[in-house]
Order: C-alpha cells, then structure tokens, then sequence
C-alpha cells in the first residue's frame, strides 16, 4: 500500500466510524496518540478510541491531508480535521482546526501515529467554561515539558 493510499484509509475510517478499519492499518503493537484522547495501543485499542470516544462526542467528521511527505519508515502529512460536537457545551457546533500528522510505519502497517495542532484552537470552539480549558492547556504543557525533562531547553 502506498502512503497516499494509506491516508486515504486512515481519513476515511475515521470520517466512518469504522474503528476496525482503522485498527487494521496498525501493527499489533501500533500506537494512536491522540492530543485529546491520549495513547491506544493495538488494532483492538485504536478501533475502541475511534467508536467509542470520537464517535462517542462528536459526528460528521471531516479529516482532509494535504501535502504528503515518506521516505522510509516515516510519513508526514498537513490537514484539516473537523467534526460537529455532541459535547453539552458545543452540542451542533462545526469545530474545525488544522494541524500536522507524523507516522512511524512498519512495512505497510503504522506503528505509530502522533499529531500536533494547537489545542487552544480547537478548545475555544467547544464552549468549555474557562477553567476546563486552562486545566486541558496545563495538562497539555505539562507534557511536553515531561518529555524535554532532560533536555537542555529547561536546564541552564
């Protein structure tokens, strides 16, 4: 399968609701990190994110990549994701963000898959009362400095 080929079914299992779909496009060991969701490992995993917390809080998604990059066992994509909301604060509302998509392949298969967008973005959108987006931004901040720990960005 191509990589072209591969975003094509990433996009559309998720626009589904398909979350075996999805699953199948990992390796047995794959991980979806998800900004809002957090890490799922597995085909098993991954299938049960997709339906049962995106599908769970939000319909009508729309994931659209653009500007494809692979070389290797490496794949990047730009893209504009939206959905409309079943969260109480933002029930109906169309929230659409844009952001950036790395994966880690194992042959045909996606071992890893990260994002990055700004969260803020997509959060002002949902209505959430101020104090629930802090909380989510701090979390959210608190991560990346837990992975830099030890790196010369926050040591002199």
């Amino acid at each position: 399968m191509s990589f072209m080929s591969l975003l094509d079914s990433f996009t559309k299992a998720v626009e589904s609701g398909n979350g075996e779909r999805l699953g199948a496009l990992f390796s047995p060991d794959g991980v979806y990190h998800d900004t809002f969701y957090g890490a799922f490992t597995g085909p098993a995993a991954i299938a049960e994110m997709l339906e049962g917390h995106f599908w769970r809080d939000a319909h009508d998604f729309r994931w659209d990549m653009h500007d494809p990059v692979h070389e290797g066992d490496r794949g990047y994509a730009r893209w504009v994701f939206s959905y409309t909301s079943k969260l109480p604060e933002a029930k109906g509302r169309r929230v659409v963000f844009e952001g950036m998509s790395k994966f880690e392949l194992s042959g045909t298969l996606i071992r890893h898959y990260g994002e990055v967008f700004d969260i803020g973005i997509a959060l002002t959108q949902t209505n959430f009362a101020p104090e629930r987006v802090h909380r989510i931004l701090q979390r959210a901040a608190e991560g990346v400095r837990q992975r830099h720990v030890d790196s010369r960005h926050l040591h002199d």
